[in-house]
């Protein structure tokens, strides 16, 4: 491990600073596919700034994450801010260049549009993920005002190419008004189960982690938060705010949850530092990454 260096995450050392790593945390300055409100590809940034309080131990998973692994900033992927589809490409490449040597990846949004690419990387490495995606919105509609990938249906594409496990997979925090009834009719055709935002008024956290863990099993995991899944008193600066989300106490504790499972990547997106105020959005955001690279450090080896 080297000295900590100005400007990346957590203070980490950056990638071509050390011989190898564990885990890379990369940057994903993208948002092209956006339906409403723009600035997502200013959220790695925001999100590396928030993070310069994170500390060496996180007493309640009882780790070292950065003692205990390498862990580097890689930077930010190359993403073409005018073609989807070559943006996509790009970044799967530059994701696949990071994990192919069995290293884990934790992601910085960047849009939702961006998890696509990345579940393509991870198929590369460990075939079909368990895929557990937290999020006001499903994320699987067909199309999106006729196009095909935008942060609207990731997970369409991710299904159609057989990238998650679909009995293995779930949404959390959905909530808010969808076109029609079949938006939920066709999602739950591609294999995923739901806990609605709605069912934490009577289910516990403790409730919620039984259930993605049942389902979870011993299979490769992928985490991704869309950080709407928090009510906007909680992260306000997104671009698709939705009232009567999860609070961060309780997006924090499902996360923790996951502890002592295969986690192979995670993302967190959607941050558009625009609308933030007092950097509330971004303080969640770095602390779910910090999560991510605290619960690489208790995955099996």
């Amino acid at each position: 491990m080297v000295a900590g260096v100005a400007g990346t995450f957590a203070r980490l050392p950056r990638i071509e600073d050390v011989p190898r790593h564990d885990v890379a945390v990369a940057g994903i300055p993208f948002d092209a596919g956006v339906t409403y409100r723009p600035g997502a590809r200013f959220g790695p940034s925001a999100i590396r700034e928030a993070s310069r309080l994170l500390r060496p131990y996180h007493p309640r998973l009882d780790v070292m994450p950065f003692r205990d692994q390498q862990v580097v900033d890689a930077g930010d992927l190359p993403c073409n801010p005018f073609d989807i589809a070559a943006a996509s490409e790009e970044i799967e490449a530059a994701a696949y260049a990071l994990i192919r040597d069995g290293a884990r990846l934790v992601s910085l949004g960047g849009d939702h549009t961006v998890a696509y690419p990345l579940l393509r990387a991870m198929h590369r490495v460990h075939g079909p993920v368990a895929l557990v995606h937290f999020d006001a919105h499903l994320d699987t509609w067909d199309t999106y005002f006729d196009a095909p990938l935008t942060h609207g249906t990731p997970f369409r594409r991710a299904a159609e190419e057989g990238l998650f496990l679909p009995g293995a997979s779930a949404h959390v925090g959905i909530r808010g008004s969808l076109y029609d009834p079949d938006d939920l009719t066709a999602d739950a055709a591609l294999g995923f189960t739901v806990v609605h935002c709605a069912d934490l008024e009577h289910l516990t956290v403790t409730d919620v982690v039984r259930r993605l863990r049942a389902r979870i099993g011993d299979a490769p995991l992928y985490l991704s938060v869309d950080i709407d899944v928090l009510d906007p008193a909680h992260a306000p600066a997104t671009g698709t705010p939705e009232a009567g989300g999860l609070t961060s106490r309780e997006l924090l504790g499902i996360v923790r949850g996951m502890k002592g499972l295969n986690l192979v990547g995670a993302d967190v997106v959607e941050v558009s530092p625009a609308y933030d105020h007092a950097d509330i959005t971004s303080v969640a955001a770095a602390n779910l990454a910090y999560e991510f690279v605290s619960l690489c450090a208790k995955a099996p080896r």
